[in-house]
């Protein structure tokens, strides 16, 4: 009986497996949510689409066994799609899929889904943009340009904001630049509040449901210890992309009600240069490779600068709001090229991987698709830099609130930022 009770299972888990049809079941899933990233001519992963042989070379599917195939594990593990975790019943035609062996019929040819140009935000992020909009416009403008401090609600992690007054300068060596005034943190963005908006649980934040908040997307779950052994706590948050910046600029606002984004490559220069105040000497007030050790340090334990902001040359570089392009001949008020492309965004200021020489507050630094080579997953995760670990950003607090279109595009400005 034990022996026909066995073969009966057997019948039946093998009569399951073959129900999954390529064609039928498998296909428009890779087509619908697989193959933007991973057709043939993309530049977003390594891994193209075109047929069975490509999944097995690459070790992606191993026939016959899901749980040891990485397809499948960054499915369950939500790691792919980045737009967002598959169906479990998707999920469980997928196994079912490779149990039997991953069969790819040769006369199968995936079709690339054409893409959808949005001239408009989503509704339902624009909706929600709206929402943290409101919650800014319902508070007050707080301090009449004066600096402050700032606890993140419902923990005990706190940072400073300092006023930066309206006015102009020279940008770049080559043309006038006005500015409107804005607040801007002290400090480089730390691990001990960037790692509130990459886990949820993180100790130091209480439970605390806010439907602005989270419906914000977070970071998915590192492959490595981000900070590469060089200190958490106190120290700056490094490795993220823009993209991860903006996403944080905009969980902030949420968390806080007032409007916070990465600065305009013009508003990091003038705050740099403190409206051509006499200059604190680069070995007082900059980590660079002549005296980091290697490493990057806690935030503001160098001296400010005149407007009281701490390593804004040294430590980690930091991400502007910028496209890399250059110059705009003329005057210009409140600039902001705004990314049209993945590559190149600007970062400034310069880290402690440099040399003093090429800290400057004129100096650029245009991103580049080396920043994140080693990074396993594909497509490469839009949350992260792997060979970037001198990277890091700090938040600007505008004095005039923009409209909540303004404020999407602010949030996601650029395009594909998984590429980014």
């Amino acid at each position: 009986m034990r022996i026909l009770n066995l073969c009966f299972c057997v019948f039946v888990v093998g009569h399951l497996l073959a129900a999954v049809d390529f064609r039928r079941d498998i296909a428009p899933i890779l087509e619908q949510r697989c193959l933007q990233c991973h057709y043939a001519g993309t530049s977003s992963s390594g891994l193209q689409l075109q047929g069975r042989k490509e999944l097995i070379s690459t070790g992606n599917v191993v026939p016959g066994k899901p749980k040891k195939s990485f397809f499948y594990n960054s499915l369950v593990d939500g790691w792919m799609p980045p737009a967002g975790k598959l169906d479990q019943s998707e999920i469980a035609l997928i196994r079912d899929w490779i149990a039997q062996g991953a069969p790819w019929p040769e006369d199968v040819v995936l079709k690339r889904p054409e893409k959808k140009v949005e001239t408009v935000a989503p509704s339902a992020e624009l909706d929600n943009v709206r929402r943290i909009r409101e919650r800014v416009a319902a508070k007050t403008a707080g301090p009449a340009m004066t600096a402050y401090r700032v606890t993140i609600p419902n923990t005990t992690v706190a940072y400073d904001l300092v006023p930066i007054p309206a006015g102009e300068f020279e940008m770049g060596g080559s043309h006038r630049v006005k500015l409107d005034s804005f607040w801007m943190q002290a400090h480089e963005v730390t691990w001990d509040e960037f790692h509130l908006f990459m886990f949820a649980s993180q100790a130091g934040e209480t439970t605390h449901k806010d439907q602005a908040v989270d419906a914000i997307s977070r970071p998915t779950r590192p492959y490595v210890e981000m900070s590469f052994g060089m200190g958490l706590n106190g120290f700056p948050a490094i490795s993220m992309t823009q993209h991860a910046g903006n996403k944080y600029a905009e969980w902030l606002s949420a968390k806080t009600g007032e409007f916070y984004r990465l600065p305009t490559e013009a508003e990091w220069e003038y705050a740099c240069k403190a409206n051509g105040s006499r200059a604190t000497p680069l070995a007082d007030s900059a980590w660079d490779a002549s005296n980091s050790n290697g490493k990057y340090q806690k935030v503001a334990a160098k001296k400010p600068n005149a407007w009281g902001l701490f390593d804004m040359l040294g430590n980690v570089s930091e991400w502007t709001l910028d496209q890399y392009a250059p110059y705009s001949a003329g005057a210009q008020e409140n600039p902001w090229v705004a990314p049209k492309t993945p590559y190149p965004i600007v970062a400034r200021g310069g880290s402690w991987n440099d040399p003093p020489e090429q800290l400057t507050c004129e100096a650029r630094t245009a991103s580049d698709p080396s920043w994140k080579q080693q990074d396993p997953q594909l497509p490469k995760s839009i949350w992260y830099e792997t060979d970037a670990p001198w990277l890091g950003f700090r938040l600007v607090r505008p004095f005039k609130v923009p409209s909540a279109e303004e404020m999407f595009r602010y949030w996601n400005n650029g395009v594909e930022h998984d590429e980014q």
